[in-house]
């Protein structure tokens, strides 16, 4: 049977290409990124999205009070 020159076996065969190498080097800089973000940054994230939320509602009675305005103006004349 013929061996398989190219790849990392469990006696630690130098692999040519690099490949092995390479994807390991890759797993292991990633592997920071991928942190679980902390109650506080799940809190902040939360807050900031309610903003947007809070302008839209106060946008919308604005507009509502507007629109209840011209109509009673216009009933009214």
């Amino acid at each position: 049977m013929a061996a398989n020159h190219n790849s990392q076996g469990p006696e630690g065969n130098y692999d040519p290409a690099g490949s092995t190498q390479m994807f390991r080097a890759f797993v292991e800089e990633a592997a920071p990124a991928r942190q679980a973000p902390t109650r506080r940054q799940l809190r902040e994230e939360q807050q900031q999205a309610g903003g947007g939320k809070k302008g839209v509602w106060l946008g919308l009675a604005a507009l509502l009070v507007v629109v209840v305005g011209v109509a009673a103006w216009l009933a009214l004349r």
